[in-house]
């Protein structure tokens, strides 16, 4: 989008549209003003739910000319925009923003702020409520068109949402090395052909190649880039509740586990083994009995089933892990799939990301970790919870236990083994 100068200047000079925005920045002591937070939300906001655009910050609306900002501020105008574009935006964007310099009136360069906003995957809501970019101006989405955009960017159409196109992806976005092991030598296809018969991606409107969800996640060093919540949080506690002490240390061990899913199921399930404990005892013969605290094989079937599984439109949410000195808990972010209920779930098979699952089920089990006979990942019998309950409940002599929290999470809570 406008990637000369040439381009940028010329657009600047011919105002304002549905694509671009021009605002001035001032500071009054270290305080930015001319644009607040709020401000600046609902316009990245708006963007985001039409077709994307362009802030530019530093430049004068009315007469379409560039004043700049002051060098030393740029570090503050950039905070504002990112907890802008964090905390006052749901869910939370990941726009552009490049510092550059552009010529004033009398040809002397000064700093601006480019923001560029690619159209979203997910509708936004700012604090001014769920707007779009009309012309010039940003406007509230009239109800029944609201509507249809969640429809259209949810996983409710016909595309899943994981099979959906990234806008602002591109093939060069993939690893060669993550996306070759699912095409292995191509035989006479192009690479961007596998991929497409794989769901990893295909053509936009305008022809060009761009990843899908599933490509991305998949096949990227960090899906963080697109998906800022696409990610493992990992934390191991002391005692059985989250009460910080001034004299134990709450938090043992803590993690972000990001990269491929498969390499964030296996860091999982190291993070769980490295901070589990192992009760050792004499068995009746004098042989040595160890015991851990979680089954392994219910640990990985518990990860896998929550990275697979989980809503990937809820960008605002991410996977967290809880390890607690009596039981360890998994929160799953969306609601069940096609009516299931907590209850139902050892008894129903339903699939939300079914390019994953079949990603995942050609992606062989991780060195170190222990998935019983399976030699894949997935392996798409829906056998993972009955695997959970039955060797957790062996182990600890309690069942596990699946809750929704809210409508919007799922959250399992496995016992910890007895060592008394």
């Amino acid at each position: 989008m406008l990637s000369t100068r040439a381009e940028l200047l010329a657009k600047i000079r011919l105002g304002e549209d549905s694509y671009l925005e021009l605002k001035e920045v001032h500071f009054v002591g270290n305080k930015m003003r001319g644009s607040s937070q709020d401000d600046l939300a609902d316009e990245l906001a708006a963007f985001a739910n039409s077709v994307g655009g362009l802030l530019m910050l530093g430049i004068e609306d009315k007469h379409r000319t560039v004043i700049g900002i002051e060098l030393n501020k740029l570090d503050a105008v950039e905070a504002v925009l990112r907890q802008a574009c964090e905390d006052a935006v749901k869910p939370p964007l990941a726009p552009i923003i490049e510092r550059m310099t552009l010529p004033d009136t009398g040809g002397i360069e000064r700093p601006v702020v480019r923001v560029e906003v690619a159209r979203s995957l997910f509708v936004h809501q700012s604090p001014s409520g769920y707007l779009q970019r009309v012309g010039s101006s940003r406007r509230p989405i009239p109800p029944d068109q609201l509507a249809r955009l969640f429809q259209q960017r949810s996983q409710s159409r016909l595309i899943r949402f994981d099979e959906a196109l990234v806008p602002r992806a591109t093939f060069a976005d993939l690893d060669e090395i993550l996306w070759r092991r699912f095409t292995g030598d191509l035989e006479g296809e192009s690479a961007q052909d596998v991929l497409s018969k794989l769901a990893m991606g295909s053509a936009d409107d305008e022809g060009i190649w761009r990843p899908s969800v599933a490509g991305i996640l998949m096949a990227a060093p960090d899906s963080r880039k697109f998906f800022p919540a696409a990610y493992i949080q990992a934390v191991a506690y002391s005692g059985t509740e989250i009460t910080p002490n001034q004299n134990v240390p709450y938090q043992l061990d803590a993690a972000d586990i990001f990269g491929p899913l498969d390499r964030q199921i296996s860091d999982a399930c190291h993070f769980v083994r490295r901070n589990m404990r192992t009760w050792a005892r004499k068995g009746p013969e004098g042989g040595r009995t160890d015991t851990p605290q979680y089954d392994p094989l219910a640990v990985f079937e518990a990860v896998t089933n929550a990275v697979a599984h989980r809503d990937y439109s809820l960008g605002g949410s991410k996977v967290r892990l809880r390890m607690f000195d009596d039981r360890l808990e998994i929160f799953t972010p969306g609601m069940l799939t096609n009516t299931m209920t907590p209850e139902t779930l050892r008894y129903r098979q339903a699939c939300r990301n079914e390019a994953l699952a079949s990603l995942l089920a050609r992606c062989p089990v991780p060195s170190g970790v222990e998935a019983g006979r399976r030699s894949r990942i997935m392996d798409r019998r829906g056998e993972g919870v009955p695997v959970i309950l039955r060797e957790s409940t062996r182990l600890s002599g309690k069942e596990p236990e699946f809750r929704m929290i809210d409508d919007s999470e799922l959250k399992l809570t496995i016992y910890s083994a007895s060592f008394e």
